[in-house]
């Protein structure tokens, strides 16, 4: 008799039925790690940070923000500014949007009945406040007015709400100056700006690291030398609450 052969089975074999599930168990495995490893890098950042500084969760708000911190809490946040000008207790987030802060600054200043002194614009910079010379000196002195004080202590109120870093310019016009204590215009500018500075950091407490002090002389004039009016508009202090995002190698 002949013997029957043995017939074959249809289809793969055993084995690749077993690796082909084990290939897609490992593809898988690999794309749940992958889309567990996809992550919020700003808040990541936010939350590593938060934990190195030890009190963190005993005095300061979380280093998250939230979408909508009063539904967050169940209760309504106050408004960083307060009626009429800025909280003394000042603003914990690093970045202030410069937008928002030059309509707030300027509300600043008409609450208080300071548009006639200063003015304030928004550039790439930051926010700028331009104080007349008129308002702060007399004409070849460095020495505030006693008259200039009240109001700087509002600008020194404005600043201590904010963590910006914040530049004083000092500029003058085009006339020749040379005495024993300013021999040319670029001392008399600088020691301007110095001078602000000084008395915005001690009365108000401000930390001095946020301050920068420039004198311009008569290098960046606003309009030509040419009329009275123009002199005393070139004769000026500028303050620069400058944008985070900003870097002074951009001006160059």
């Amino acid at each position: 008799m002949k013997r029957r052969r043995r017939q074959q089975e249809k289809g793969a074999t055993k084995w690749m039925v077993t690796f082909s599930d084990m290939m897609t168990l490992i593809l898988v495995f690999f794309i749940l790690l992958f889309s567990m490893s996809v992550v919020d890098a700003q808040k990541f950042r936010a939350i590593s940070e938060s934990f190195q500084q030890r009190q963190v969760f005993e005095f300061f708000p979380s280093a998250i923000e939230f979408e909508n911190p009063s539904e967050e809490f169940g209760e309504e946040f106050p408004n960083p500014f307060d009626e009429g000008g800025f909280s003394e207790e000042g603003s914990n987030t690093d970045e202030v949007d410069m937008d928002e802060l030059l309509e707030e600054v300027q509300e600043f200043l008409e609450v208080n009945e300071m548009n006639d002194v200063i003015s304030a614009t928004r550039d790439d910079r930051g926010v700028v406040l331009v104080l007349q010379e008129r308002t702060l000196f007399e004409t070849a002195e460095a020495e505030l007015l006693d008259s200039a004080e009240p109001f700087l202590e509002k600008v020194g109120t404005l600043l201590s709400a904010i963590p910006n870093m914040v530049k004083v310019e000092g500029h003058t016009d085009s006339r020749p100056i040379s005495n024993f204590r300013y021999p040319s215009n670029w001392e008399l500018s600088g020691a301007r700006a110095s001078s602000v500075i000084r008395y915005l950091v001690e009365t108000n407490d401000l930390d001095p690291k946020r301050f920068i002090a420039t004198g311009y002389g008569d290098t960046r004039p606003v309009v030509p030398n040419t009329t009275v009016e123009n002199l005393q508009l070139n004769r000026r202090v500028v303050i620069v609450i400058s944008d985070p995002t900003y870097s002074e190698e951009d001006a160059f």
